[in-house]
């Protein structure tokens, strides 16, 4: 494997930290995770769990190969072109790292998803607010009204405040653009996989408590930059965000996700979950935060703002890590 030390490493994830800002997520067929999420299609036909629905031990056991083969080969495919990078020449291996790492983290792109929804809602185009809601959430979206349309933007944003930024930036702190890449398929796997409806209860299992295992600790590390970022903004109240954390992230039923969005919503002075309908089935999520104001679409741009936040506090420590270790 490619070793890079602690000040490469600070380097490299600043870099791709600062491409992301400037570059984004473009939308291009080679990007890696459009290959990871088409592998997991192929891996999924191929194995063909609904063969042995009959025996949920079996399709356990797929979903755990499923699993174990696109994290080895999403490790090591980028490790593999790290490598060789290396070996033409050290700063073209510097490019490659910096260049894939950018790749899992997306906070312009969340950004912009986010403003998809925000800039027809606030020119009462509902219709239109509501069909770019359904590119970022799974929930039936046909019959949102502004609140719930913007609600279910800004918990997209909190949630990804871990998924998009902290985990793959943390992940690349520790083993740079291997580990990284690892997170993003573990994320991808996930989101495709990672379900408890019919369909996906056990060949899911596996993928969403790799997903919970690795969100974990990135998780607790966001409700702390949340709530410092908070600090920054005479409209948000840091010390709601804390409280609101300790009260409410324990309901949601993910052991993750119910951190960042208690946050957002401490900080901002709304309250987040309530009443979500997939596939026309009502489904009932704790709800997070205290209603200080009837939420609306401005506070989509907050939460924004708060992820951007979060990502100037990382690349400012990985700066000041590169000074200590230099």
């Amino acid at each position: 494997m490619i070793f890079y030390s602690f000040k490469e490493l600070f380097l490299l994830t600043g870099a791709a930290l600062a491409i992301d800002w400037m570059v984004g997520d473009p939308k291009w067929p080679t990007h890696p995770v459009i290959w990871i999420g088409r592998f997991i299609r192929f891996a999924e036909r191929f194995l063909q769990p609904e063969r042995w629905k009959q025996h949920p031990a079996a399709v356990r056991g797929l979903g755990i190969a499923l699993t174990m083969m696109t994290l080895a080969i999403s490790f090591g495919f980028i490790w593999l072109l790290v490598w060789t990078a290396d070996a033409v020449h050290p700063w073209l291996g510097y490019a490659v790292s910096a260049w894939f790492i950018s790749t899992t983290i997306a906070v312009k792109g969340l950004k912009e998803a986010a403003m998809l929804v925000y800039q027809p809602l606030i020119e009462g185009r509902l219709d239109e607010a509501r069909i770019y809601v359904g590119y970022i959430v799974g929930r039936d979206t046909a019959k949102l009204d502004e609140r719930e349309a913007s609600r279910a933007a800004v918990e997209t944003v909190a949630e990804n405040t871990v998924d998009a930024l902290v985990s793959p930036f943390l992940f690349a702190l520790i083993g740079g653009a291997p580990l990284a890449m690892l997170y993003r398929a573990v994320n991808t796997l996930d989101s495709m996989v990672g379900y408890r409806n019919e369909k996906y209860k056990y060949f899911g299992w596996f993928s969403a408590r790799t997903d919970d295992v690795f969100n974990y600790i990135p998780a607790r590390i966001t409700g702390v930059m949340l709530t410092i970022s908070a600090m920054f903004d005479r409209r948000m109240s840091a010390k709601d965000a804390l409280r609101s954390i300790r009260a409410f992230a324990r309901l949601h039923p993910s052991p993750n996700s119910g951190i960042p969005e208690s946050a957002v919503a401490g900080a901002i002075g709304i309250e987040l979950g309530g009443s979500n309908t997939y596939f026309g089935v009502a489904s009932e999520r704790a709800r997070m935060g205290w209603p200080k104001r009837k939420l609306a679409a401005g506070d989509i741009v907050l939460a924004v703002q708060l992820l951007y936040r979060v990502s100037f506090i990382l690349f400012a420590g990985v700066i000041a890590g590169w000074f200590i270790v230099n």
